[in-house]
């Protein structure tokens, strides 16, 4: 590992309280008290601090420099929609100009360094579980903890680690489509590291980690609740937007299996979320649907029934310095300005399929002098816009385009899915079968569609990546295409000085 572990497994309470808000810490924060931490000797005693270890779960996969906003932002400006213009190497100039290396610390080291801490506390978290099984019994444990809280616990973590692993494949290792998944993929880390003992491990293929990925999201469905009930702390609708439940690892099965180019096994999960015809609500779980307006999805508290899954913020727990998604985006004195939208040729700016009068233009293109800004996240300092992960939108279009793809049609209801999502925003625009015409013109549309819906959501270079597509050129920056080495990130210094048997990319 790269990351520094101490030889006890300390849990920070108060600290991991405020990683969610869904388990109250506030008594302790209210009260000076010199504990700040607890020895892994007793992290399992109590059901209060198992439950404080599940909010640190959660807090580790959303640090701002992983899934907490960089994440998102670095597969954003990867493509030609973004236009860098501070120069800042701090918030992303060499992803967004290709000049990466090992040593790059703000993206190449950072990530990955987040990303395997990330998973080394949920590894050291679930051998605590099944290690301290036989605490879990009355009278300081409900008699349903042991059968249900901690396998929905377990359940929970594997979510969050096949999340982390999905994430760090798309940056530092090749496609699946390249080579059906043979080439270098990652360290398949699955044991909790409290020393340096475990740093040399060989890397996995792609498609190995794909397949671990997938028996994690597969487990988490069986053990995960069906959704969450509100608390004295906060709503259902907080509850089942920021913590997984069983649709949440149904949704990113889809992702995985279009990252795959595993088209049926998409149709396939998305289905038992998806009914055959509008209205396209979730009938089992919580009952996800398209919002009426996209703007209110986004507008605070961002908290509508499209949203599966995304990681919440509050002023005591904020991203951390140029990691918020706003800072990026939004021009001054609300953000920082470090990206406009590329209005050149080719962009989406300027793309003739995204109408003047598309609501996701109109409500979240903003013109401030010459340039034009997503304000997708509106907040402001001090930037508790929440971190989006998936949205039932995605699913949508997910399934949409695995039906033309597996059948090789313009299947109807592949149609009916992508003006749902079109049709919200751009009713005038909406497709018919005869007028899309063929299929590669469906398909076309449908990513069309994606890089609209989901601009400053970390999709686009996924979708690039996946179809082995060339990342096109913008600025003086020129394009990358599949076979150049700049088209994944390096392995990072940190990773080959610790880890013997890690082999370069």
């Amino acid at each position: 590992m790269t990351t520094n572990l101490t030889k006890k497994a300390a849990v920070a309470v108060c600290a991991a309280g405020l990683a969610l808000g869904t388990f109250s810490c506030q008594n302790d924060l209210l009260s000076p008290s010199p504990l700040t931490s607890l020895s892994d000797l007793v992290v399992f005693d109590t059901p209060e601090r198992v439950a404080l270890q599940v909010n640190g779960m959660y807090r580790g996969v959303k640090a701002g420099g992983f899934l907490g906003g960089r994440f998102q932002v670095f597969n954003d400006i990867r493509a030609n929609d973004f236009i860098n213009l501070t120069s800042n190497g701090v918030t992303g100039l060499g992803v967004w100009n290709h000049t990466l290396t090992e040593a790059s610390q703000n993206d190449v080291v950072n990530t990955w360094t987040n990303g395997y801490t990330a998973i080394n506390r949920i590894n050291v978290f679930l051998a605590g579980m099944d290690a301290n099984a036989g605490k879990f019994v009355a009278p300081i444990f409900p008699a349903t903890f042991a059968a249900t809280t901690a396998a929905n616990y377990k359940g929970e973590a594997r979510l969050l680690r096949a999340l982390c692993y999905y994430s760090l494949l798309q940056l530092y290792a090749r496609p699946f489509a390249d080579d059906n998944g043979s080439k270098p993929g990652l360290p398949l880390r699955l044991k909790g590291e409290t020393g340096d003992t475990g740093n040399d491990l060989a890397r996995s293929t792609v498609a190995q980690v794909y397949t671990q990925i997938l028996e994690d999201l597969t487990y988490a469905e069986l053990n995960l609740p069906l959704a969450y009930t509100a608390t004295t702390a906060n709503t259902a609708a907080v509850l089942n937007g920021s913590r997984a439940h069983r649709n949440t690892a149904i949704a990113l099965k889809t992702r995985v299996y279009l990252s795959m180019a595993r088209y049926a096994d998409v149709v396939t999960e998305a289905n038992k979320i998806v009914p055959a015809a509008a209205p396209f609500t979730a009938t089992t779980g919580v009952p996800h649907a398209l919002n009426t307006s996209i703007a209110a999805v986004f507008a605070p508290p961002q908290e509508t029934p499209e949203t599966i899954f995304s990681f919440p913020f509050t002023a005591q727990d904020a991203p951390g310095v140029q990691n918020q998604l706003a800072f990026y985006y939004l021009p001054a004195p609300a953000g920082n300005g470090e990206y406009s939208l590329n209005g050149a040729a080719g962009a989406i700016l300027n793309n003739p399929g995204w109408a003047a009068t598309d609501a996701r233009r109109t409500a979240f293109v903003l013109t401030s002098g010459t340039q034009s800004f997503l304000r997708k996240y509106p907040t402001g300092n001090p930037y508790t816009d929440k971190a989006p992960v998936i949205r039932y939108a995605e699913v949508l279009l997910n399934l949409a385009e695995a039906r033309v793809r597996s059948t090789s049609t313009v299947d109807p209801q592949a149609v009916a899915l992508l003006n749902a999502v079109r049709g919200r925003s751009n009713a005038a625009g909406v497709y018919t079968a005869a007028g899309l015409g063929s299929v590669s013109a469906t398909t076309d549309a449908l990513l069309l569609e994606r890089r609209i819906e989901f601009l400053g959501e970390g999709i686009r270079n996924i979708d690039d990546m996946r179809l082995l597509a060339t990342l096109p050129a913008k600025g003086s920056v020129p394009a990358i295409d599949a076979a150049n080495p700049a088209y994944i990130w390096p392995i990072p210094s940190t990773e080959l000085q610790a880890n013997k048997l890690m082999t370069r990319n």
